[in-house]
């Protein structure tokens, strides 16, 4: 993990605030708070965060709305908190950009190790100096080093930390079908609970980031009872 990493905590509850602050400080990290989202973006404009703990349900304007405009200019690392234990709210904050989510009430701990999970993920992997890091597919470039995705017209598109691993296990095994625990295994390993449902749910948003039709997906196709497949021939560039 990045040494002092900057945590931003959101949340509008005191005690949590007050409890992960003196938890995390002890744990050699940077903590800033914020309760709202007007508060969030206000700090992140002028300070340099690296991850994100957001609540879900925030006064105003919600955890899950906060997430979509942050995912919409940045990949910072996004763990979602909720007091609810339905699936549908983990679904929902996964499908929008958030890289993992925790259930309240949740151990300090788990929280540490999740937060170290997302920046050991968003970090850029140290390459070998024969490696070519950039792969290319259809009209897609997948810079490797700089764990960015652009165009064949140099457009950027903004993936988060789940999202370019994910599709980088895609690019590394193409036209293979990779089963939901496969594909667990190459992105995330032991790092964080088997919830395949989270798969399903960045595999929908890289589809509406890459595909022409999203009911009708050529490049990231599902295979009935098997997983998915990555349709297209991977070149080195």
């Amino acid at each position: 993990m990045t040494p002092m990493p900057h945590v931003l905590i959101v949340d509008d509850d005191e005690d949590i605030l007050s409890l992960l602050t003196q938890f995390l400080e002890n744990q050699a990290c940077t903590v800033s708070v914020a309760r709202t989202g007007e508060e969030m973006f206000a700090l992140l404009e002028t300070r340099a965060v690296n991850v994100v703990i957001l609540d879900i349900m925030l006064q105003g304007e919600n955890g899950l709305d906060l997430c979509r405009r942050l995912r919409a200019t940045s990949a910072m690392p996004v763990i979602m908190l909720t007091a609810m234990s339905e699936h549908t709210d983990r679904i929902v904050g996964l499908e929008i950009g958030a890289d993992d989510y925790l259930t309240k009430p949740f151990n300090a701990r788990e929280l540490l190790a999740r937060i170290k999970a997302v920046l050991r993920r968003a970090e850029t992997p140290q390459q070998p100096k024969d490696a070519r890091p950039m792969l290319g597919f259809g009209r897609w470039r997948l810079d490797i080093t700089r764990r960015e995705l652009r165009s064949d017209a140099g457009s950027l598109v903004f993936l988060s930390a789940g999202e370019f691993d994910l599709l980088l296990a895609f690019a590394e095994h193409p036209q293979r079908v990779l089963t939901r625990d496969m594909l667990l295994d190459l992105t995330r390993g032991t790092a964080s609970a088997a919830f395949d449902r989270s798969i399903d749910a960045q595999i929908s948003r890289l589809r509406r980031k890459l595909e022409a039709d999203t009911k009708n997906p050529d490049l990231i196709r599902t295979v009935r009872n098997g997983g998915y497949i990555l349709m297209a021939q991977v070149r080195r560039i």
